[in-house]
Protein backbone atom coordinates (compact mmCIF):
# COMPACT_ATOMS: atom_id res chain seq x y z
CA UNK A 1 0.00 0.00 0.00
CA UNK A 2 1.16 3.51 -0.83
CA UNK A 3 0.12 6.34 1.51
CA UNK A 4 0.39 10.09 1.15
CA UNK A 5 -0.04 12.52 4.04
CA UNK A 6 -0.55 16.27 4.04
CA UNK A 7 -2.13 19.07 6.05
CA UNK A 8 -5.71 19.81 4.94
CA UNK A 9 -5.78 22.68 2.46
CA UNK A 10 -8.50 25.05 1.34
CA UNK A 11 -9.50 24.59 -2.31
CA UNK A 12 -6.16 22.84 -2.93
CA UNK A 13 -4.11 23.06 -6.11
CA UNK A 14 -3.51 20.35 -8.68
CA UNK A 15 -0.28 19.07 -7.15
CA UNK A 16 -2.23 18.18 -4.01
CA UNK A 17 -4.81 16.19 -5.98
CA UNK A 18 -2.12 14.56 -8.13
CA UNK A 19 -0.40 13.23 -5.02
CA UNK A 20 -3.67 11.83 -3.66
CA UNK A 21 -4.46 10.26 -7.05
CA UNK A 22 -1.16 8.33 -6.93
CA UNK A 23 -1.84 6.91 -3.44
CA UNK A 24 -3.95 4.07 -2.08
CA UNK A 25 -4.81 6.13 1.00
CA UNK A 26 -4.68 9.85 1.83
CA UNK A 27 -4.24 10.85 5.48
CA UNK A 28 -5.08 14.45 6.30
CA UNK A 29 -2.53 15.69 8.82
CA UNK A 30 -4.90 17.47 11.20
CA UNK A 31 -2.91 16.84 14.41
CA UNK A 32 -0.03 19.28 13.79
CA UNK A 33 0.35 23.00 14.44
CA UNK A 34 -1.69 25.32 12.24
CA UNK A 35 0.15 27.85 10.09
CA UNK A 36 -1.88 30.90 9.12
CA UNK A 37 -1.70 32.43 5.64
CA UNK A 38 -0.07 29.48 3.97
CA UNK A 39 -2.32 27.04 2.08
CA UNK A 40 -4.46 25.79 4.95
CA UNK A 41 -6.91 28.71 4.85
CA UNK A 42 -6.42 30.24 1.40
CA UNK A 43 -5.72 29.61 -2.26
CA UNK A 44 -5.78 31.38 -5.62
CA UNK A 45 -8.17 31.70 -8.53
CA UNK A 46 -7.46 33.05 -12.04
CA UNK A 47 -8.47 36.63 -12.87
CA UNK A 48 -7.86 39.02 -15.80
CA UNK A 49 -5.12 40.65 -13.72
CA UNK A 50 -3.40 37.35 -12.95
CA UNK A 51 -4.72 35.77 -9.78
CA UNK A 52 -6.68 36.57 -6.63
CA UNK A 53 -6.35 35.14 -3.14
CA UNK A 54 -9.50 33.79 -1.55
CA UNK A 55 -8.96 33.42 2.18
CA UNK A 56 -11.04 31.88 4.94
CA UNK A 57 -10.68 34.14 8.02
CA UNK A 58 -9.76 32.23 11.14
CA UNK A 59 -9.53 32.65 14.91
CA UNK A 60 -6.48 30.94 16.28
CA UNK A 61 -3.60 31.18 18.73
CA UNK A 62 0.00 30.07 18.50
CA UNK A 63 0.46 26.34 18.92
CA UNK A 64 -3.13 25.49 18.05
CA UNK A 65 -3.64 22.26 16.11
CA UNK A 66 -5.10 22.24 12.62
CA UNK A 67 -8.23 20.41 13.76
CA UNK A 68 -8.92 23.02 16.47
CA UNK A 69 -8.89 26.23 14.41
CA UNK A 70 -12.22 28.02 14.18
CA UNK A 71 -13.54 30.14 11.33
CA UNK A 72 -14.11 33.84 12.08
CA UNK A 73 -17.86 34.21 11.68
CA UNK A 74 -17.70 38.01 11.92
CA UNK A 75 -16.28 38.26 8.39
CA UNK A 76 -18.53 37.88 5.32
CA UNK A 77 -16.09 35.68 3.43
CA UNK A 78 -18.61 33.27 1.89
CA UNK A 79 -20.38 35.80 -0.31
CA UNK A 80 -17.07 37.43 -1.26
CA UNK A 81 -15.58 34.12 -2.39
CA UNK A 82 -18.65 33.10 -4.36
CA UNK A 83 -18.92 36.47 -6.05
CA UNK A 84 -15.28 36.30 -7.15
CA UNK A 85 -15.57 32.69 -8.38
CA UNK A 86 -18.82 33.29 -10.25
CA UNK A 87 -17.51 36.48 -11.88
CA UNK A 88 -14.05 35.33 -12.92
CA UNK A 89 -15.21 31.95 -14.19
CA UNK A 90 -18.34 33.23 -15.94
CA UNK A 91 -16.93 32.08 -19.32
CA UNK A 92 -15.54 28.76 -18.09
CA UNK A 93 -17.27 25.97 -20.07
CA UNK A 94 -18.04 23.75 -17.07
CA UNK A 95 -18.55 26.31 -14.31
CA UNK A 96 -22.30 25.79 -14.11
CA UNK A 97 -21.88 22.02 -13.90
CA UNK A 98 -19.92 22.21 -10.63
CA UNK A 99 -20.84 25.57 -9.12
CA UNK A 100 -24.11 24.48 -7.42
CA UNK A 101 -22.33 21.86 -5.29
CA UNK A 102 -19.51 24.26 -4.45
CA UNK A 103 -22.06 26.90 -3.49
CA UNK A 104 -23.78 24.39 -1.20
CA UNK A 105 -20.46 23.72 0.55
CA UNK A 106 -19.97 27.44 1.10
CA UNK A 107 -23.46 27.85 2.50
CA UNK A 108 -23.09 25.12 5.15
CA UNK A 109 -22.65 26.41 8.73
CA UNK A 110 -18.98 25.51 9.19
CA UNK A 111 -17.45 26.24 12.59
CA UNK A 112 -13.99 24.72 12.15
CA UNK A 113 -11.64 25.22 9.22
CA UNK A 114 -10.63 21.56 9.23
CA UNK A 115 -14.20 20.40 8.62
CA UNK A 116 -14.60 22.83 5.73
CA UNK A 117 -11.28 21.79 4.18
CA UNK A 118 -12.08 18.10 4.40
CA UNK A 119 -15.50 18.61 2.83
CA UNK A 120 -14.02 20.67 -0.01
CA UNK A 121 -11.26 18.12 -0.62
CA UNK A 122 -13.71 15.23 -0.72
CA UNK A 123 -15.89 17.19 -3.14
CA UNK A 124 -12.95 17.91 -5.42
CA UNK A 125 -11.84 14.27 -5.40
CA UNK A 126 -15.35 13.16 -6.35
CA UNK A 127 -15.67 15.83 -9.05
CA UNK A 128 -12.33 14.80 -10.59
CA UNK A 129 -13.13 11.09 -10.28
CA UNK A 130 -10.31 10.32 -7.83
CA UNK A 131 -11.35 7.37 -5.66
CA UNK A 132 -8.53 7.33 -3.08
CA UNK A 133 -10.02 6.93 0.43
CA UNK A 134 -9.42 9.69 2.99
CA UNK A 135 -8.72 9.46 6.72
CA UNK A 136 -7.42 11.85 9.39
CA UNK A 137 -4.16 11.57 11.33
CA UNK A 138 -5.93 12.36 14.61
CA UNK A 139 -7.35 8.83 14.52
CA UNK A 140 -3.97 7.54 15.75
CA UNK A 141 -1.46 8.31 18.49
CA UNK A 142 1.92 9.01 16.91
CA UNK A 143 5.33 10.38 17.86
CA UNK A 144 6.39 13.99 17.41
CA UNK A 145 8.82 15.02 14.71
CA UNK A 146 8.18 15.05 10.96
CA UNK A 147 9.86 11.74 10.07
CA UNK A 148 8.69 9.74 13.11
CA UNK A 149 5.12 11.02 12.75
CA UNK A 150 4.88 9.96 9.12
CA UNK A 151 6.50 6.57 9.73
CA UNK A 152 4.09 5.87 12.59
CA UNK A 153 1.07 6.74 10.41
CA UNK A 154 2.32 4.56 7.57
CA UNK A 155 2.91 1.64 9.92
CA UNK A 156 -0.50 2.12 11.56
CA UNK A 157 -2.24 1.44 8.24
CA UNK A 158 0.23 -1.18 6.99
CA UNK A 159 1.74 0.96 4.24
CA UNK A 160 4.93 -0.16 2.48
CA UNK A 161 5.43 3.17 0.67
CA UNK A 162 5.11 6.83 1.61
CA UNK A 163 4.67 9.37 -1.20
CA UNK A 164 5.99 12.76 -0.10
CA UNK A 165 5.57 16.10 -1.80
CA UNK A 166 8.67 17.63 -3.44
CA UNK A 167 9.61 19.52 -0.26
CA UNK A 168 9.96 16.30 1.72
CA UNK A 169 13.38 15.49 0.31
CA UNK A 170 14.76 18.51 2.19
CA UNK A 171 13.60 17.60 5.70
CA UNK A 172 12.74 13.90 5.87
CA UNK A 173 15.28 11.34 7.09
CA UNK A 174 15.60 8.73 4.33
CA UNK A 175 17.69 6.40 6.47
CA UNK A 176 15.02 6.18 9.17
CA UNK A 177 12.38 5.45 6.56
CA UNK A 178 14.53 2.63 5.20
CA UNK A 179 15.14 1.16 8.66
CA UNK A 180 11.41 1.31 9.41
CA UNK A 181 10.58 -0.80 6.37
CA UNK A 182 8.64 2.05 4.70
CA UNK A 183 9.96 3.15 1.31
CA UNK A 184 10.12 6.93 0.84
CA UNK A 185 9.12 8.23 -2.58
CA UNK A 186 9.12 11.86 -3.75
CA UNK A 187 6.39 13.24 -5.99
CA UNK A 188 7.63 14.67 -9.28
CA UNK A 189 4.68 16.83 -10.21
CA UNK A 190 4.24 18.20 -13.69
CA UNK A 191 1.57 20.86 -14.12
CA UNK A 192 -0.80 20.38 -17.07
CA UNK A 193 -1.24 23.20 -19.56
CA UNK A 194 -4.85 23.78 -20.63
CA UNK A 195 -7.08 26.55 -21.94
CA UNK A 196 -7.87 28.87 -19.04
CA UNK A 197 -10.50 31.58 -19.05
CA UNK A 198 -7.78 34.20 -19.44
CA UNK A 199 -4.47 34.26 -21.30
CA UNK A 200 -1.59 33.68 -20.88
CA UNK A 201 -1.62 30.38 -19.03
CA UNK A 202 -0.84 30.70 -15.34
CA UNK A 203 -0.12 27.56 -13.26
CA UNK A 204 -0.69 26.87 -9.55
CA UNK A 205 -4.29 28.01 -9.21
CA UNK A 206 -6.85 26.15 -7.12
CA UNK A 207 -7.92 22.87 -8.70
CA UNK A 208 -11.32 24.40 -9.48
CA UNK A 209 -9.57 26.26 -12.32
CA UNK A 210 -8.92 23.05 -14.25
CA UNK A 211 -12.28 21.59 -13.21
CA UNK A 212 -14.30 24.59 -14.43
CA UNK A 213 -12.30 24.83 -17.66
CA UNK A 214 -12.06 21.14 -18.63
CA UNK A 215 -14.86 19.39 -16.75
CA UNK A 216 -14.90 15.58 -17.05
CA UNK A 217 -11.55 15.69 -18.87
CA UNK A 218 -9.81 17.26 -15.85
CA UNK A 219 -8.46 14.00 -14.44
CA UNK A 220 -7.18 12.91 -17.85
CA UNK A 221 -5.38 16.25 -18.16
CA UNK A 222 -3.80 15.72 -14.74
CA UNK A 223 -2.69 12.17 -15.50
CA UNK A 224 -1.41 13.03 -18.97
CA UNK A 225 0.78 15.70 -17.40
CA UNK A 226 2.20 13.06 -15.06
CA UNK A 227 3.15 11.11 -18.17
CA UNK A 228 4.99 14.16 -19.48
CA UNK A 229 2.41 15.41 -21.96
CA UNK A 230 1.79 19.18 -22.34
CA UNK A 231 3.30 20.34 -19.04
CA UNK A 232 4.98 23.27 -17.40
CA UNK A 233 7.51 23.17 -14.56
CA UNK A 234 7.46 25.71 -11.71
CA UNK A 235 7.94 26.08 -7.93
CA UNK A 236 5.45 23.95 -5.97
CA UNK A 237 2.91 25.10 -3.37
CA UNK A 238 3.84 22.39 -0.86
Amino acid sequence: MRVTIHQPQFLPWLGYLDKIDQADLFIALDSVQFKKNEWQNRNRIRTPEGCQWITVPVLHHFGQLVKEVRINQAVTWRSQHLHAIEMHYARAPFRDRYLPELRSLYEAPWERLHDLNMAVTRWLLKAFGITTPVRCASEWEVREGPTDRLIDLCQAVGAAEYLSGPGGEHYLDRTRFTLSGVRLEIQRFQHPIYQQVYDPFMPAMSAIDLLFCCGPAALTQLRNARAGQNVVTFAHQG
